[in-house]
């Protein structure tokens, strides 16, 4: 394989050149790619880039960092997806006790753990598996351990490939809908939050993003958006309490016990209002 071909929208595409493939495999849920690009070793998922050694931190804080600082505590996360495990890392560092992370494809949880230079290492995973420390890997369908949970999570964290409108019956699609998002949302604290990758903001690529900022906003009393600019995708954060996310974010950053590299007041600033699209849209 010389080149992977993203697609990004109805009649469009971009193409990522391929220098070496370390793995290109069928797992039981999707066709999994770790080859080394222009941005390092890079993940793809049914040729959709997942993450990248250039930009995967950027992301993952995009992705937990608002959420850390609109829950009221950090001490028990649920994380749904994100194969990596670097939002579980960070969810430590950010004082977590306690981290079950939940993954229904085994085999792309170890696969990155073995050929990406973020996220696990092979004895980290290990450890995860067997219990032993703050992060617990089980390997399983989000939705039906959502649904059998008996304890409670401060964040609930959601991060999946891209609703596929093209694949209707693609498994993850359930995990996008509204019975779940309640489901996650009934697994709260008081002062707990729900946060999900949430599409893209771009004109020609954001219907998931329609759908979901929708469903956020009949799910929660408040929602909180971050906009990616450095990395072309949105992330909703759902609290059941009326706040203010802006305020109660710059409020809390500088007693982040995490230090995040990609995000300052600035950037939460800037990154708060969701597309003019997105906020009119019916």
């Amino acid at each position: 394989m010389n080149v992977i071909t993203e697609p990004l929208g109805d009649g469009m595409a971009r193409q990522w050149r391929v220098d070496e493939t370390l793995v290109d495999t069928h797992t039981g849920f999707q066709h999994l790619v770790i080859a080394r690009t222009a941005q390092g070793v890079s993940l793809f998922c049914d040729d959709e880039r997942q993450s990248t050694e250039f930009s995967q931190l950027l992301y993952h804080e995009a992705l937990l960092v608002p959420a850390l600082l609109l829950a009221d505590q950090v001490r028990d996360v649920l994380v749904i997806g994100s194969s990596e495990g670097v939002v579980c890392q960070l969810a430590v560092a950010a004082g977590a006790r306690r981290v079950d992370h939940v993954d229904i494809d085994q085999q792309a949880v170890e696969l990155c753990a073995e050929h990406l230079p973020y996220g696990y290492s092979p004895a980290e995973l290990k450890a995860a598996v067997a219990g032993d420390g703050p992060i617990r890997v089980h390997y399983g369908d989000g939705l039906a351990f959502v649904a059998e949970a008996t304890g409670k999570y401060d964040i609930v964290l959601v991060d999946l490939p891209d609703e596929r409108d093209d694949d209707p019956e693609a498994q993850h699609n359930r995990l996008y809908g509204k019975d779940f998002l309640a489901a996650c949302r009934d697994l709260l604290t008081d002062g707990g939050v729900v946060v999900g990758q949430a599409g893209c903001p771009t004109l020609w690529r954001n219907t998931t993003l329609k759908r979901c900022w929708r469903r956020f906003t009949d799910a929660f009393a408040t929602v909180g958006y971050f906009g990616s600019d450095e990395h072309e995708w949105a992330f909703l954060t759902g609290a059941t309490r009326e706040l203010d996310p802006l305020t109660t974010q710059l409020a809390r950053l500088a007693d982040l016990p995490y230090r995040p590299q990609w995000i300052d007041a600035a950037t939460l600033r800037a990154a708060s209002i969701p597309p003019l699209s997105v906020r009119i849209a019916p």
